[in-house]
């Protein structure tokens, strides 16, 4: 898969696609990350891509022509490969907020071109005539918009076959299942008087599932009572058979503590 990143800073986009996960990607040939110098394509002979906002108010904002004629030239080179156009993702705090949903369905996608506005922000003729899809990470304001087309990068390479070493690793990631992740444990089994719940030491695998799933519904209950609601209304069959599970659990200890009392009398 191939990300275009739009941007002021390739730099910047380069030295951190270089490493990690994203790094091992690349050099496996499943994933490139393309930054493009917006700054390349401007007209102006002092080499400005910015100016002063009609209007007035405060900052600059990033014109149109250099926005537009950088796009338009990944365009084209995507065309040749493609024999369409590819989608651009305009990294904004008024967008749409990305999600794990969203990181999914982009990963479906062979080319991406995430722009990266600076300032102001660029100039709204641009954004229309390249068709522009406003995307944010969350309801906060940072200087540019290359850690955003970073962090989504991440989010959307981790769903590509491959990119994982384990790919297990993904499908029981955080929100994945709509839940929120179980705790997890390594070794030593015992560590400042704190041990592994006897469940996982256990080898039963059905008991480790079930009480995964019973950690992950209580920390989404509790941290995400929003999640947890669509949760239990997308997933009635599960919520059904926990709740069976349940039941038969309390209905034996029960049993088991009517036992122990009769011993003892």
């Amino acid at each position: 898969m191939r990300f275009h990143v739009l941007t002021l800073f390739p730099e910047m986009v380069h030295n951190a696609a270089a490493d990690s996960i994203l790094g091992r990607a690349a050099r496996k040939g499943l994933v490139e990350v393309d930054a493009v110098d917006i700054r390349a394509y401007t007209t102006n002979r002092h080499n400005r891509v910015d100016d002063y906002i009609y209007g007035g108010g405060a900052g600059m904002l990033m014109q149109a022509q250099p926005v537009y004629d950088c796009c338009e030239a990944v365009q084209r080179q995507v065309e040749v490969r493609q024999g369409r156009r590819a989608r651009v993702l305009y990294m904004s705090p008024r967008g749409r907020v990305f999600d794990q949903r969203m990181a999914q369905a982009l990963a479906e996608e062979k080319e991406l071109i995430l722009l990266c506005g600076h300032y102001e922000g660029i100039d709204a003729r641009a954004l229309e005539e390249i068709q522009a899809e406003e995307v944010s990470i969350g309801d906060f304001v940072l200087t540019g918009g290359e850690l955003p087309a970073l962090v989504m990068i991440d989010a959307i390479s981790r769903m590509i076959p491959g990119v994982l070493g384990n790919e297990e690793s993904a499908g029981s990631d955080s929100f994945m299942t709509g839940l929120l992740e179980y705790p997890q444990y390594s070794r030593p089994a015992l560590w400042r008087e704190q041990e592994v719940p006897p469940v996982l030491l256990s080898g039963d695998h059905a008991k480790v599932e079930e009480w995964r799933l019973e950690q992950s519904l209580s920390v989404t209950k509790e941290r995400r009572p929003d999640l947890y609601a669509r949760f239990v209304e997308d997933h009635p069959d599960i919520m059904e058979a926990r709740a069976k599970r349940l039941a038969r659990a309390k209905r034996l200890e029960e049993r088991r503590s009517g036992e122990r009392h009769g011993r003892k009398e």
